[in-house]
């Protein structure tokens, strides 16, 4: 079952040559800028436009759930933390919102499981308190997984329909690391000890309760492993699933997304598998610390942007990754042309007129 997720188009390649051709043509040696090239014809590609226009209205989501493996001493916080935090990220006092201060973004947050009571104007998607300690028993029920996916899909829709032209997803939810890990793990053939990082910073027999929460969770996920669904039912989280349902639907709404760590790129594992071709539409802003996002990151085939030795979530690997995106974008459209500026190519050098 897709949940009408269909097959994603591609971004537009005739966007992609003209960007392509653009960089030879503007006033610098040919593939001088590196990276920062390959960056703003990924711009133009996803806008169906060449030059490209500068983001104007950047839009960072953090999904908040708590999960029930918290309470199995996987985590060095205790899951009331959750609430506070989305409290936090409301007051303006979290990283998040530092960041997306400086490159330019605007912050919301959506309480899709959050175990406790959280302001209105967040939980307007919100779909239970807590998902299922997965080492035990389902995150979710069928019509739980359903209506998760439905709030990401909807919450897309709600960003883009307002004018959002880039997304950053991001994440918050104490334990979520543990879930996240498994459906790494589950989806790349990896064995837990190779893949368990120490998320908030757990100690040494916090790390060896998360492995064995991860091996136990990973046996019951693996009969679903080939669904998608219903490996987010059995194995995420509310929040996992609302993440999935978002990254699916803003490639479907060909919006580009930079994804942020090992959370979010979980939930991409799987949405890549919901709406094939999606992960064409997404750049990964750094690469976590954590074990499983390296894992994923190979899954996907994407090179990330940044490696700050960053594990924190809530999006802030993405937005430190904006700024450079912004860059690329800056390059591509407002650097002059040799033609426009007067100034010889390579194949056109000044001349001497040696008779005078």
């Amino acid at each position: 079952m897709t949940h009408g997720f269909a097959p994603v188009a591609a971004p537009d390649a005739q966007a992609r040559a003209a960007a392509e051709q653009r960089q030879t043509q503007l006033t610098k040696p040919a593939g001088s800028l590196g990276k920062l090239e390959t960056l703003g014809n990924w711009v133009a590609a996803c806008q169906g436009v060449c030059p490209p226009a500068q983001f104007e209205r950047a839009r960072v989501v953090i999904f908040a759930g708590d999960h029930g493996v918290a309470k199995h001493g996987v985590s060095a916080y205790p899951s009331e933390v959750t609430a506070q935090m989305v409290a936090n990220f409301r007051a303006g006092g979290a990283a998040v919102n530092a960041l997306a201060a400086v490159a330019g973004a605007t912050v919301r947050v959506a309480d899709i499981a959050v175990d406790g009571d959280t302001d209105a104007s967040v939980a307007g998607h919100k779909v239970r308190r807590g998902s299922g300690a997965i080492d035990r028993e389902d995150a979710l029920t069928a019509d739980e997984v359903t209506a998760a996916l439905a709030a990401g899909r909807a919450i897309a829709d709600e960003e883009i329909d307002a004018g959002a032209d880039l997304l950053i997803a991001g994440d918050m939810g104490i334990g979520n690391t543990t879930p996240a890990t498994v459906l790494i793990a589950t989806l790349t053939g990896t064995e837990p000890v190779a893949a368990v990082g120490r998320g908030t910073g757990v100690d040494d027999a916090g790390w060896i309760r998360k492995v064995a929460a991860i091996r136990d969770a990973m046996r019951r996920a693996r009969p679903v492993a080939n669904d998608p669904v219903d490996l987010l039912r059995v194995a995420a989280g509310a929040d996992f699933a609302a993440m999935t349902g978002f990254l699916a639907q803003a490639a479907t709404r060909r919006t580009p997304v930079i994804l942020d760590g090992v959370v979010v790129t979980a939930a991409a594992l799987v949405a890549e598998d919901l709406a094939a071709g999606a992960k064409a539409w997404w750049l990964p802003g750094h690469r976590s610390t954590e074990p499983a996002h390296e894992l994923a990151l190979k899954h996907l085939r994407l090179e990330p942007l940044v490696d700050l030795e960053m594990r924190l979530g809530e999006g802030s690997g993405a937005l430190t990754a904006l700024p450079i995106l912004r860059a690329a974008v800056a390059a591509l459209t407002e650097m002059s042309t040799f033609a426009d500026a007067g100034v010889s190519t390579a194949d056109e050098p000044d001349t001497v007129d040696l008779a005078k």
